[in-house]
Parts: structure tokens; C-alpha cells; sequence
């Protein structure tokens, strides 16, 4: 298939725990988690265009199109190298916004990962990364594409190795704006640190969740839901939740236990985003 007429996926993603470990002169805070991307996600395609424009084919309701990150993914790569041609981006959701799963953040790097290809721009995956990391905190994971545990405001990775599982994913009927989550005095910003190497699964909490649910009831009641399950934890700034299952099948019979008022999905864990190569290949 011609990569012009090809999906390329934006695949979600959950933090398997998230601390807040202190906060820089510029506002900006300090965090410790670790990423994994699932095989449920948005899917972007590409649509050449001969009069240099950047356009949406379906603007999101609410989002301003010059404020949308695939809009500015793809004018930041031009800006970066010289590119002068034009694209529309025809994006398809799957991934709940403001649910804590990155699908603004996934759509833009797939959308960088994309157009360095079909521009023929000819960025490696650092200097993209960069490139990401001026428009979103985790935008970068999502172009280095391996389970990692992230440092610093979320762009320092150490590759890790994790079981593989299945999550059950519930998604709230409400949007979490991440800056009334960070902006909060309520929110814990002195978790002690820890080395990279020391993470294990299971490990830690989302210091983001309690400030979540004290805004937001409904995070708190799919928490509580999930909780007979195991270990539900927040993914991100929220609202979405998890936990997570050996069996697929185990995940299955619980989302089909969910009620009525409640909705969710199940995915698989995955540890490497489908656009990036394995090593050596």
C-alpha cells in the first residue's frame, strides 16, 4: 500500500503509576512514571495537498483548528526543516479526550512520525522527539514507542520490561482539564524519588488521583467499581481508570459486569509503538 493511503496508528497509553516529585522555577512539575501503550488507539491518514496548506479533515467540536496538536505537529516538523508541503490529516477517535490515555499527544507524534516519512524530512527519533516536547509533555514517549519509565516533566526514559497483561480501561463521561489537576494546592508535589532500576510492577500510585476525584465524583466511582478487581489505579491527570488482568478472558467477564451507567474497553498491553522499529532491524 502507498503510505499515502495507509493508516497510521496513534495508540493509547496508561501510566502504570504516576508521582509528582517536586517542581521547577518555571511552574513546570517533576515527575516519576512509568508508560505503557495499549493496542487500542486513534488512527490518522494523510492527504497530500499541492497549496502548501495544513488542514483537519474533521475538527474536533471545541478545539480551535490552529490549536489542535496534529495542526501543530505537522507546522512545527515544516517550521523544523524547510518542508513547504501541505497535508490534510484526517484523524479518526477512538481515545476519550481529557481521559488521561494521550490521545491529543499520541495523534501528534503519529502525525510527526507520518510526514518525516512521507515528507521525506529525514529526522531521527531524538530530534522529534524535540520537536514533540515543545508541543506536550507526552508527546515524546509516544516517538521513543518502548514501555519506559519517564523522568523529569515526562521526556528522560529508561526502557523497561513488563508482564504482558490485559487492562480493563473504564472511561468516565467527563473531561479532566490537566491544568486544574496540576494547578491544584490540594496536589502532593514532594513524592521521595526513586532510582529507575528500583521500579517494579505494582509499584507506587497516582499522586494526581486524589485531586481528581475530589473534583470529579465519577472518577472516584469508576475507581471504586473497578477496585473489586485488584489494584485500579487513574491513568494520567484522568479521568479514565484501570486495572489490570493476566487473562483476557478474566478482563472480558468483568467488562461485561460493568453497569449499565459505566463504559470501558479492553486492550492489551503492547511495548512497542506499532510505527517504531525493533532494535537492529
Amino acid at each position: 500500500m502507498n503510505d499515502w493511503q495507509r493508516d497510521w496508528p496513534a495508540p493509547a497509553k496508561i501510566n502504570l503509576f504516576l508521582h509528582v516529585v517536586g517542581r521547577r522555577a518555571d511552574g513546570y512539575h517533576l515527575l516519576q512514571t512509568v508508560f505503557r501503550f495499549l493496542d487500542f488507539g486513534d488512527t490518522i491518514r494523510c492527504e497530500p495537498r499541492s497549496d502548501g496548506r495544513i488542514l483537519l479533515a474533521n475538527p474536533l467540536p471545541g478545539v480551535a483548528p490552529e490549536s489542535d496538536l496534529t495542526i501543530r505537529a505537522a507546522t512545527a516538523l515544516r517550521a523544523a526543516t524547510g518542508a513547504t508541503a501541505g497535508v490534510t490529516l484526517h484523524v479518526e477517535k477512538r481515545i476519550p479526550m481529557g481521559g488521561g490515555l494521550g490521545g491529543g499527544s499520541s495523534d501528534a507524534a503519529t502525525t510527526l512520525l507520518a510526514l518525516n516519512r512521507l515528507w521525506r524530512t529525514g529526522l531521527d527519533s531524538l530530534q522529534l522527539q524535540s520537536i514533540g516536547l515543545a508541543l506536550g509533555a507526552d508527546v515524546p514517549i509516544f516517538i521513543h514507542g518502548r514501555s519506559a519509565f519517564a523522568e523529569g516533566v515526562g521526556e528522560r526514559f529508561t526502557d523497561v520490561t513488563l508482564p504482558a497483561a490485559w487492562y480493563l480501561v473504564l472511561t468516565p463521561a467527563v473531561t479532566v482539564p490537566t491544568h486544574a489537576i496540576f494547578g491544584s494546592p490540594a496536589l502532593r508535589r514532594d513524592t521521595p524519588a526513586i532510582a529507575a532500576a528500583d521500579w517494579r510492577p505494582g509499584f507506587g500510585h497516582n499522586d494526581l488521583e486524589a485531586v481528581a476525584c475530589s473534583l470529579y465524583p465519577e472518577v472516584q466511582r469508576h475507581l471504586d467499581w473497578l477496585r473489586q478487581y485488584g489494584d485500579a489505579r487513574m491513568s494520567g491527570s484522568g479521568a479514565c481508570c484501570f486495572v489490570e488482568f493476566v487473562q483476557e478472558s478474566a478482563a472480558r467477564a468483568a467488562l461485561a459486569a460493568l453497569p449499565a451507567d459505566m463504559r470501558g474497553f479492553v486492550a492489551a498491553g503492547i511495548d512497542r509503538h506499532p510505527l517504531v522499529k525493533p532494535f537492529g532491524s
